[in-house]
C-alpha cells in the first residue's frame, strides 16, 4: 500500500512529507520501502498566526476555527504536490498529523492534545481516505499520546544487540528505549531546540529562526548559575512515561529563570547554556538504561555543538543517527506517519502496550473516507413503536 504521511513538529518550521510503500499487515512481518520525502514550508503569514496561538498567548475560538481550516488546506496543497512529484500520483492513503498547538498535561498525566488541520480539504484534494488525529486515542486510554515514534523505533531496533535508544531532536526531545526483550519505554526528556529557537528569534528580532550550525552556542559560554536553575525544573524528576511541550518551555520560561537569579546574559551565552541544558537532560534521562547506541534524528542533529555536547555527556554510549536505519534524520517523523496510518487502516494497534503509559495497544486516529460510490437513499420510513421517555 502506498501511503503519504505529513507532520509538522513543535518547531513549526514547515511540513515534512514522506511517501512509503508498506506491506505485511496480514502476516505481521512489516516491510517499509521509503519512496521519497520533501519539506514544505509554511507560508510566512500562516506560520506567524500559528506561533501566535502558543501559550502563554491568548486567542479566540474564531481564530482557532479559521486556522484549523487553513492548516488543512495547506496540508492538502503539500500532499497533492508531493504525491505527483514523488509518488507518481499513486498514493492510496494519506496520514495527516496536523499542527500541535496545545498538549494538556496535569502532573504526570496527559489529559488531552490538540492538532489543527481539518482532514476534509485533504480528502477533497487527494481523492483518497485520510487518517488524522492520531494522538487522542492513546491519551484516552491512559497514555501520553507521545512519543508515538516509539512504535517505529521498537520495530526498527528490536533485533539489534543490547539496549538501544532512538532520540528525536525537534522542538521537544523524546526518546524510545528498546531492550532486546521486555517492555519498551518512551518519553519526552524536555526541550531540544524550542528554547534555543525562541532565544535566537528574540535576540535577532526575527532575522534568525534557529542557531545555524550552532554558531551562537560555539561563540558563547555556559553560565553555570543559570544552568543549575534550569535543571531544577520539576519535570526532569518525573518518572517516565511523561510528556511535555511548548506550554511549559516558552521564551517567557527562560526570562523568568534569569530574573529569579538576577542575571542578564549575552544572547550567545544564553544559547550556549540552553544547548548544554538539552544535552545534559537527555543524557541524564538515558543514564539509568545502560544504552549501547543512541540513534538520533530531527533538526537538532544538524547542530554540531549540540551533538558534541551529547557525545560528551553520553560517555561510552555511542551516538549515531537514524540514517543508519535507512531513515533520513529530517524525514523520520514523516515516515512514522506512514507507518501509523498503515497500521490504523488495517485495524492494527499503533502504539505498543506500556510504551507511552497506556496498558493496551489501540488503533489510532480517525478515518475520513472518500466520496461515497452509492447515492443517497430515496426515502426514510419512520415506524413508531410504543416507548417510554
Amino acid at each position: 500500500m502506498r501511503v503519504l504521511g505529513v507532520i509538522s513538529g513543535t518547531s513549526m518550521d514547515g511540513l515534512d512529507v514522506a511517501v512509503a510503500d508498506l506491506t505485511g499487515a496480514e502476516s505481521g512481518e512489516l516491510v517499509m520501502r521509503p519512496v521519497g520525502a520533501r519539506s514544505w514550508p509554511w507560508p510566512a503569514a500562516l506560520r506567524s498566526r500559528l506561533l501566535a496561538l502558543l501559550p502563554p498567548a491568548s486567542t479566540t475560538i474564531g481564530e482557532v476555527a479559521m486556522l484549523d481550516t487553513l492548516v488543512g488546506e495547506e496540508i492538502a496543497r503539500a500532499a497533492e504536490s508531493i504525491n505527483h512529484e514523488v509518488a507518481s500520483g499513486a498514493t492510496e492513503l494519506v496520514v495527516s498529523h496536523g499542527q500541535t498547538v496545545f498538549h494538556w498535561v496535569e502532573g504526570q498525566a496527559a489529559r488531552g492534545t490538540l492538532q489543527l488541520g481539518q482532514p476534509a480539504p485533504i480528502v477533497e484534494a487527494m481523492g483518497v481516505p485520510v487518517v488524522s488525529d492520531v494522538r487522542a486515542r492513546d491519551i484516552a486510554a491512559g497514555g501520553h499520546g507521545a512519543p508515538l515514534a516509539s512504535t517505529l523505533d521498537a520495530l526498527a531496533l528490536r533485533t539489534r544487540p543490547g539496549v538501544n535508544a532512538a532520540l528525536n531532536l525537534g522542538g521537544i526531545a523524546n526518546v524510545t528505549v528498546v531492550p532486546p526483550t521486555g517492555a519498551i519505554t518512551a518519553f519526552d526528556t524536555g526541550p531540544a531546540s524550542c528554547l534555543i529557537d525562541a532565544t535566537v528569534q528574540e535576540a535577532s528580532g526575527g532575522a534568525e529562526m534557529f542557531d545555524q550550525d550552532g554558531a551562537r552556542a560555539r561563540r558563547g559560554s555556559i553560565n553555570q548559575a543559570l544552568l543549575n536553575r534550569l535543571l531544577d525544573e520539576p519535570f526532569y524528576a518525573l518518572a517516565p512515561p511523561k510528556s511535555t511541550g511548548r506550554e511549559l518551555f516558552t521564551g517567557a520560561y527562560v526570562r523568568t529563570a534569569l530574573a529569579s537569579i538576577g542575571l542578564t546574559l549575552h544572547p550567545d551565552d544564553l544559547v550556549a547554556t540552553l544547548t548544554e541544558l538539552t544535552a545534559r537532560t537527555i543524557a541524564n534521562a538515558l543514564a539509568p538504561y545502560d544504552i549501547q547506541t543512541v540513534y538520533a534524528s530531527g533538526g537538532g542533529t544538524h547542530n554540531p555543538v549540540l551533538m558534541e555536547a551529547l557525545r560528551r555527556h553520553l560517555g561510552a554510549t555511542q551516538l549515531t543517527t537514524s540514517d543508519e536505519l535507512g531513515l533520513p534524520v529530517d524525514d523520520k517523523e514523516a515516515y512514522l506517519m506512514t507507518l501509523l496510518g498503515y497500521l490504523s487502516w488495517h485495524g492494527l494497534p499503533g502504539v505498543l502496550p506500556g510504551a507511552t503509559g497506556s496498558s493496551q495497544g489501540h488503533v489510532l486516529g480517525r478515518v475520513s473516507p472518500v466520496t461515497a460510490e452509492r447515492s443517497v437513499p430515496t426515502s426514510l420510513a419512520i415506524r413508531s413503536e410504543p416507548h417510554q421517555r
